[in-house]
């Protein structure tokens, strides 16, 4: 079952002979039905049969079966993948360097900047869900959601390298660097296998990592102190290990949608989810990674 966080959900995935594939868009109004399986059906770009996308009148005839093909110029490629992601982290970035500079965290202002970053953090999560929601990508959704991020991120960055250690942000980013290399080539390898058992222990695990930080973070509202201690000390370390590597198994899970969707002829503007769901992925590893190193470096 498809899960309705869009966090966990990536609109796309479906099991085509054991591996996830690029889910054609249901035609259900209000967006997707949460008790809709992707999986219960093959890859619908895999044939013309079946691809909603290859029955355009319009379209060139194939030589052998005189069915229609979708234009080429129409087609989803590995450069419009590598172009929105390249303007949608580009605007996560700005933005987050804009509000490094722009709103100081100084202590006499340090409770109006994280005011400004937990509104800007709860915008984009509205953002995020009603693209997540919407049957169509939305550039204005998901480029408003890489700002409103970015305006999170460059407040948080710029408290943690000035209360808890200068140079920190740096490794992070060149953590986070790091995994999506390692991943990418593991992926590109054949070393990481995207079939029905790895999405859906992903799946899991991300939705049980996501239930005990939660539940932590009720405990330190209500009870005080750190909660459940999962965001500090030996555990805080070892949740924070298990976040980056959750976020690495989802960036195999991007990989495979955006290889799916150019090898089974998707939409040209799924480039764009594409983008949204990397983005998003390399977002979650940042957080990790910076607050892994945080508490390493607090220790210190």
């Amino acid at each position: 079952m498809r899960s309705s966080n869009p966090v966990f959900s990536r609109r796309g995935f479906s099991r085509d002979n054991g591996y996830a594939g690029f889910n054609a868009q249901q035609p259900q109004a209000g967006g997707p039905a949460v008790g809709a399986s992707p999986y219960a059906t093959g890859n619908p770009y895999a044939d013309g049969a079946t691809n909603p996308y290859a029955t355009n009148p319009y379209a060139p005839q194939d030589v052998q079966t005189g069915a229609p093909q979708q234009a080429r110029g129409n087609v989803m490629t590995i450069d419009d993948v590598v172009s929105r992601t390249a303007m949608t982290l580009g605007t996560v970035v700005l933005t987050a360097v804009l509000s490094w500079l722009l709103l100081p965290v100084d202590p006499a202002n340090l409770g109006k900047s994280y005011g400004i970053a937990i509104g800007a953090a709860l915008v984009a999560l509205v953002l995020s869900l009603v693209q997540s929601f919407k049957r169509t990508p939305s550039p204005a959704l998901i480029l408003g959601y890489a700002a409103f991020e970015g305006v999170f991120l460059g407040v948080i960055s710029a408290a943690v390298s000035t209360y808890i250690a200068d140079g920190v942000v740096i490794q992070a980013v060149l953590g986070t660097m790091a995994v999506f290399a390692g991943v990418l080539v593991a992926y590109k390898m054949g070393w990481i296998r995207v079939n029905r058992r790895f999405t859906g222990f992903v799946i899991a695990a991300a939705m049980g990592f996501m239930l005990l930080m939660v539940a932590n973070l009720l405990f330190a509202v209500f009870a005080g102190g750190d909660g459940l201690g999962f965001r500090s000390g030996g555990l805080g370390i070892l949740f924070g290990v298990i976040g980056i590597i959750l976020g690495a198994c989802f960036l195999a899970l991007d990989f495979k949608q955006v290889e799916d969707g150019i090898t089974y002829g998707a939409p040209r503007e799924e480039a764009w989810l594409a983008a949204f769901g990397l983005t998003m992925t390399l977002v979650w590893i940042y957080l990790e990674m910076l607050r892994l190193l945080s508490i390493l470096q607090g220790d210190d």
